[in-house]
């Protein structure tokens, strides 16, 4: 698959890790992709991709792209045989500026990108991406369209410095704490959260966590895991396995073989970093 990805330019890059284009055959038909804490939005330029955001819900089709807010489980990601699309990878905080209506409406809820923008100005876009000449000028018609998007945020200043805060400490922070500091109530706070991001800060923190701590494992060595749970601070292996089959729902180790069989079958791909396989 071919990849090209780049930061922003400001004031963009406050809210966005990077913008991407992303062409190919995918590794596998179905990906399971945990929560990270950030949120997604793809503009989908090939055939419709099929999104499931849990094993109780029903399996949705995106023909035009979907938007995807902080998640609190793992969601399930089918491919078609060829797959093109331009995207964003989102700060936490950072697609509130691109939204008309809180974030919490859309947790767990992934929607098409025609329901957030319009059907005219998403086909429009789509038009214009697909006749670009190569994926650089494609991500500089994406960044020149969330450009003209970005709107004034009320509460985004405060939510942006304290969940900055909650990433540096990689999750492992006292939210009662932070919001003392802020001079706000935990409350107000998680209030904040909810329409900006989907989450509360508590909840925040625990992806970050999460996240940290899963990224840092070595499927290529012997882990212990008693050590990787004390290391992140949780109370005990107990609870660390509780959280990654909440996250995942996967055990560690289960998380582990299925890592290790993507790197075994599709060495070095461009996915290999947190996508699993789903069959």
């Amino acid at each position: 698959m071919e990849y090209v990805s780049r930061v922003p330019r400001p004031p963009l890059d406050g809210l966005i890790d990077d913008l991407y284009y992303l062409e190919g055959t995918p590794p596998y038909a179905r990906l399971i992709l945990p929560p990270m804490p950030g949120a997604l939005l793809i503009v989908n330029l090939g055939a419709p991709f099929r999104i499931r955001a849990g094993a109780d819900l029903e399996t949705s089709e995106y023909a035009d792209g979907c938007v995807i807010t902080t998640p609190t489980r793992a969601f399930e990601f089918g491919y078609p045989a060829e797959t093109r699309s331009v995207g964003v990878h989102l700060k936490a905080w950072g697609l509130a500026p691109f939204l008309p209506m809180p974030a919490a409406e859309l947790c767990d809820r992934p929607v098409t990108l025609e329901q957030i923008w319009g059907r005219p100005a998403v086909a429009e876009l789509r038009d214009r991406l697909s006749t670009a000449y190569e994926p650089h000028e494609m991500l500089t018609l994406l960044e020149e369209e969330l450009m003209r998007r970005l709107c004034e945020t009320a509460g985004l200043g405060l939510v942006r410095h304290m969940s900055s805060l909650i990433a540096t400490a990689g999750g492992a922070v006292a939210i009662g704490d932070l919001s003392s500091a802020a001079g706000v109530s935990s409350t107000h706070l998680a209030q904040r959260f909810k329409e900006l991001v989907g989450v509360t800060p508590k909840r925040l923190a625990r992806t970050y966590r999460f996240a940290t701590t899963v990224l840092a494992i070595d499927p290529a060595v012997p882990i212990d895991w008693g050590e990787v749970a004390g290391g992140a601070g949780y109370f005990d292996q107990a609870h660390f396995g509780h959280e990654f089959r909440e996250f995942t729902g996967l055990t560690p180790t289960r998380y582990v073989e299925v890592r290790q069989r993507f790197l075994r079958e599709h060495p070095g791909h461009v996915l290999d970093s947190w996508p699993l396989p789903a069959d």
